[in-house]
């Protein structure tokens, strides 16, 4: 966990801290001041992998302008991560204005001005981080990654560095087709590409896939995720795809395998959404998080085995951030902690078995 008197850091997001006001159809009322951000939830998917005292290895950045809510900083604090927390009492807070529609498809703006995260944003703590989740387009993913390898570099120019394993959110906006050629670059510096199916189809000027059945579904989006596949993901052509589906649940592939698994919370058989799911903001972010962290934890890396517990750990992550409104609650007793009063290796040995005794 340490590296002579600094923290091993394990995962860190470049992704950002945003307070949120979310605004659902009527009559659900809006919610305000709810603590959110790409960089939250990928904390937190990580985090519930790691209590105290490995949760020191999580790190994120958090910027606190003049309005930061006392509250939102004491729940940051209770996690015990290794966040960086920016006093910046010059500007107001991050905030940002979210919106569903009929389908679950979100929009965003930004309320106040962004401080976007660099690798010179990174304490040198972070900066060594075994592991980086990335949202942004594919030129910016070219230019953090190639960043944050040359600051490593020139910090220890005399030591051979293991590369870190780059985990890669295509931003929403930036998976169009004049973008295709970049995001093609882009894959060969990251290890794990993860747009979800709405994001890969767009890519290609495609729709979005909705087959009738899974074996259909996962079928179109196996065909789509071949065409970034078959370009080479990684420095060594040996990542991976990792398609998230939302309700119908996730593609992985290495290429030469494929394996799909569902979401942990399964619609109605009326085809209805299950009542558990109360805000699927976070959701993905969350999943990145705790796969990061998975396959940092393993020593066989992008193995499809590997990948597979990997993705039961996204999918645990990404259930219990979209339970609620918000960030999940963080229980402590003695000797446990809990996320929404679940203890999370429950859910997973639950979810284990569940999926299990549905494989051949």
């Amino acid at each position: 966990m340490t590296l002579g008197s600094q923290v091993q850091i394990d995962f860190c997001s470049l992704g950002m801290f945003i307070i949120d006001e979310i605004h659902f159809l009527p009559p659900k009322q809006a919610v305000y001041d709810i603590p959110g951000g790409a960089g939250s939830y990928a904390a937190f998917g990580a985090r519930i992998f790691c209590p105290p005292p490995f949760s020191k290895s999580i790190g994120w950045v958090v910027d606190t302008g003049s309005d930061f809510p006392e509250d939102i900083r004491a729940r940051i604090n209770s996690w015990q991560t290794s966040c960086m927390l920016r006093e910046t009492p010059d500007r107001l807070s991050t905030r940002g204005w979210n919106g569903y529609d009929e389908t679950e498809k979100r929009a965003f703006k930004y309320l106040t001005p962004k401080i976007r995260l660099d690798a010179s944003s990174l304490s040198q703590d972070l900066l060594f981080s075994r592991s980086f989740h990335l949202i942004c387009s594919p030129n910016r993913c070219i230019s953090l990654v190639k960043d944050i390898l040359a600051l490593r570099k020139g910090m220890q120019p005399e030591t051979e560095q293991p590369r870190p394993i780059f985990v890669w959110e295509p931003v929403p906006d930036s998976c169009v087709p004049e973008e295709l050629e970049s995001c093609f670059e882009a894959l060969t510096v990251v290890d794990v590409f993860s747009p979800n199916h709405h994001e890969l189809a767009s890519f290609l000027g495609k729709a979005e896939p909705n087959g009738g059945d899974r074996e259909t579904l996962n079928r179109e989006i196996g065909a789509m995720a071949q065409i970034f596949l078959s370009r080479g993901i990684g420095p060594q052509k040996a990542g991976a795809a990792v398609i998230r589906a939302g309700k119908n649940g996730c593609f992985f592939s290495t290429g030469l395998e494929q394996l799909w698994l569902p979401a942990y919370h399964q619609p109605k058989i009326s085809g209805e959404n299950n009542p558990k799911i109360v805000d699927p903001t976070g959701a993905g972010n969350a999943f990145l998080g705790a796969l990061a962290l998975a396959l940092v934890q393993s020593e066989l890396y992008l193995g499809l085995e590997t990948l597979r517990q990997a993705v039961i750990w996204g999918s645990i992550a990404a259930s219990l951030a979209i339970e609620q409104i918000g960030l999940p609650l963080l229980s402590t007793s003695s000797n446990s902690e809990t996320w929404n009063n679940i203890k999370v290796r429950d859910r997973v040995e639950e979810y284990e078995a569940r999926i299990s005794s549905h494989e051949p």
